[in-house]
Parts: C-alpha cells; sequence; structure tokens
C-alpha cells in the first residue's frame, strides 16, 4: 500500500484537505451508503466483513515519515467508520497517535463510540458524529448516534461537530439542531442523494440556515442542498 492519506475529490472535498480510510467495509448498514459502489464491492460483503486494511498502519507511518504532510487536519474516514461498532478498533487508536505525533490533527466522523481516544485528542482536533434523522427513541435521545461522547469531548476541550448528511427526517434533524447545538462547534448539513425523496429540500434548507442563524451556530450547507436552496 503506497501513500493511504490523500486528499478527497468531488463532495468528500467539502470535508476536508486530506483524508484517510482505515477499515475494508463497516457494519452500520445505511442503505445510502456509497462506499460498496465505490470500492465496487458487494453490499453484504461490504458490511460484513470488516477488518484493517492491509498493512494499514505501517502505510500511514511511512507516509507520514517523509515529512511532507505537516499541519494538516486528516479526515477519518470516507469509505468506512473509523469505530465499527463490535470491532478492534486499535488500528484507528494508532493510526491517530501517528498523525498527533507527525505534527498533523485528526477530524472524526463516526456512528460508533470514540470515547476510548479521547486521552490522544486536544483543541486542535474534531470529534464528530453522523445523525440522519432516522431513528429517535424519544423526545429527548437519539439513538443512531452516541450523543453523550460527543458531550463528554464537547467537555474535555475537544472541538465537536455534527454531520447531517444525508438527511432522512427533516423534522428530527432540525430538532437536533436546536437541542444539539450547545455541544457543537459547528455542523454540516446535506441532502440524500441518488435515492428518491419526498422532502422539498429547498424549504428545509431554508429552515435549516435561518436556525442556525438564530442559535449563532457555525454551519455548513453542502453544495447539493445549497443548489435546491436558490
Amino acid at each position: 500500500m503506497i501513500n493511504p492519506i490523500y486528499k478527497p475529490k468531488g463532495k468528500a472535498a467539502e470535508y476536508g484537505d486530506y483524508a484517510v480510510n482505515i477499515y475494508t467495509g463497516c457494519p452500520h448498514r445505511c442503505y445510502y451508503c456509497y462506499a460498496p459502489l465505490v470500492l465496487r464491492k458487494d453490499k453484504e460483503i461490504f458490511h460484513s466483513c470488516v477488518e484493517p486494511r492491509d498493512g494499514i498502519v505501517e502505510a500511514v507511518k511511512k507516509q507520514l515519515a517523509k515529512g511532507k504532510i505537516k499541519g494538516k487536519t486528516i479526515h477519518l474516514c470516507f469509505t468506512c467508520d473509523p469505530y465499527p461498532t463490535g470491532f478492534d478498533t486499535t488500528p484507528t487508536r494508532e493510526i491517530i497517535k501517528l498523525i498527533k505525533e507527525s505534527g498533523n490533527n485528526v477530524q472524526i466522523l463516526t456512528k460508533g463510540d470514540g470515547n476510548r481516544d479521547f486521552d490522544l485528542l486536544d483543541e486542535n482536533d474534531w470529534y464528530g458524529i453522523t445523525y440522519d434523522g432516522n431513528e429517535m427513541v424519544n423526545d429527548n435521545y437519539f439513538s443512531c448516534c452516541n450523543i453523550e461522547t460527543l458531550k463528554v469531548a464537547h467537555m474535555r476541550g475537544i472541538k465537536t461537530w455534527i454531520s447531517f448528511e444525508p438527511v432522512l427526517d427533516c423534522k428530527r434533524v432540525l430538532y437536533a439542531i436546536v437541542n444539539l447545538s450547545s455541544y457543537v462547534d459547528k455542523i454540516k448539513i446535506g441532502k440524500l442523494n441518488y435515492f428518491p425523496s419526498d422532502i422539498n429540500w429547498g424549504d428545509f434548507g431554508r429552515k435549516a440556515e435561518e436556525l442556525c442563524k438564530s442559535l449563532d451556530v457555525v454551519y455548513y450547507i453542502k453544495d447539493s442542498l445549497r443548489k435546491e436552496m436558490e
């Protein structure tokens, strides 16, 4: 494996300058997941065969040792989750250590639980969760992402963020923006792409933006949603 840290392109470029994908698959089984298509893998194999990419830790170590990537924030991950639920995430911890030791920072995005690695992170790192509005146990607890872990990260001084992409339920996402805004440093909002939806994206985007402004929240509207708002 050569240079696993790469510069994202297309829609992914809206999330950061650099990224690295640690695992071969993801067990979270989001129906809208684009990774199997991008990786040209059978969906069932992608969601069931989750293991560290062969030689990933050593490859990251060698690439960072060259010193060409300095003072950057590296996103974990795009084609997998850095904390696949039910699997050993030691490779993620080892890669975070390498990134920090090389003078770079990490931007984590997960539906899992990265609490075990908070001792490696500081005020220059980002810990984020994905919430699409698809699940809510009751009015106060969102089940598909670890809200309590996000709060812990926030209290430890780690920068926190939420990716509301893709949005599946507008009302729940708007509710989440209001109720979680005090725990996050920024949010990103994006529409559901490549799948049918009866959501009025223009109307939703305008409501979300108005809400973020009223709450004085740092936010970013993804390009595909922004176009619907014009």
